[in-house]
């Protein structure tokens, strides 16, 4: 069986799922899914991309999505229903919340779980691309395998 580590900022969209679950062919494939709750710190960093998007009403709302404290039970609901689909998709997935550094719990994960791969599935960022902060890049520098890089899709 594959095992893929999966970090996630949002709920999985049928074509996300759709996506990652056939990367490998047939294979069989196992799920480790990490969320972490949106924090205040990256807000301005969000607001920012959505600009350069051209999705200034999205940029003018950054204040009102949830974060911090109040972030934790949406980011839960995304994590339960990106687990369900990726179960009736007929894969093996576990998953669990990361509230604080997240690429330290992605490294102890991929290590504990013998993950063949990271996939980080995100939005475009992109000022933390730029300047090689965003997960993936950090990524490469703290796993031992494979870490691929995926746009999420919007239903």
């Amino acid at each position: 069986m594959f095992t893929s580590v999966l970090m996630i900022e949002k709920a999985l969209s049928a074509i996300d799922v759709e996506f990652v679950t056939t990367l490998h062919g047939d294979d069989a494939v196992s799920f480790v899914v990490l969320m972490q709750p949106r924090g205040d710190q990256d807000r301005l960093l969000r607001a920012v991309d959505d600009v350069a998007l051209g999705e200034l009403d999205q940029a003018v709302h950054e204040g009102e999505v949830p974060e911090g404290e109040d972030a934790v039970g949406p980011a839960q609901q995304a994590l339960d229903h990106s687990l369900s689909a990726l179960r009736e998709a007929g894969c093996e997935a576990v998953g669990h919340l990361v509230e604080d550094h997240p690429l330290d719990v992605l490294s102890s994960i991929t290590e504990q779980t013998g993950a063949d791969e990271v996939i980080v599935l995100t939005a475009p960022h992109y000022v933390e691309e730029f300047f090689h902060r965003d997960w993936a890049s950090r990524a490469r520098h703290k796993v031992g395998v494979p870490v691929l890089k995926l746009y999420a899709h919007s239903e």
